[in-house]
């Protein structure tokens, strides 16, 4: 493995870059994106979640935007690692990434609200990664230790420490039932 001397960082990755990474871990850029986002609490894939998911898909969609992967950034209030806290303990805020030029969500939002009253939580944000640390994780979300494992060690080879929320991008379907088919991007942001 080469030193933090001989590594480079990827250069920033436009849109097409967002959604793409290797199979190893590696250090890449990410600038600033828009998007739609949603925070709350709870179990993936629970009510809380699911609700919240469905309202930023159907913002999105009063928007005209091409849909896009779910995206998740995720922690927990606790001193304990993340695997030992309660799943309906966790937080998240759930992202769309939009179209850039985007100005205003106000009339989509208003235009889903009164059918999804969830919708009125829905917001639209920035959110900077900067420097990463990332892996394609292929296979079942239960394990995403490995992966994450993976990533731990490139980062203390790489004398980095994890700068931010753990963002995950979910390049299949979240309710996928084929562990073989399910890929999604694990994403840390680094000093």
């Amino acid at each position: 493995m080469r030193s933090a001397a001989d590594r480079e960082t990827a250069p920033a990755q436009g849109a097409a870059g967002w959604y793409e990474a290797a199979d190893e871990p590696e250090l890449v850029e990410h600038g600033a994106v828009t998007g739609l986002a949603v925070t709350g609490q709870g179990e993936p894939g629970g009510a809380a979640y699911n609700e919240s998911a469905g309202a930023l898909y159907a913002v999105m969609g009063a928007l005209g935007a091409p849909m896009v992967p779910l995206e998740g950034r995720w922690w927990v209030e606790d001193a304990r690692s993340p695997f030992e806290v309660p799943r309906e303990e966790w937080r998240w805020h759930l992202f769309l990434r939009l179209p850039d030029g985007t100005a205003t969500i106000d009339a989509a939002r208003a235009e889903v609200c009164s059918g999804l009253p969830a919708a009125a939580r829905v917001q639209h944000v920035s959110y900077t990664d900067g420097r990463c640390v990332q892996v394609l994780h292929l296979g079942p979300y239960s394990d995403e230790p490995a992966s994450l494992a993976r990533m731990e060690s490139l980062m203390k080879a790489e004398g980095l420490v994890p700068h931010g929320l753990h963002h995950e991008v979910y390049l299949s379907d979240p309710r996928e039932e084929d562990p073989a088919k399910m890929r999604t991007i694990l994403r840390q942001p680094v000093r």
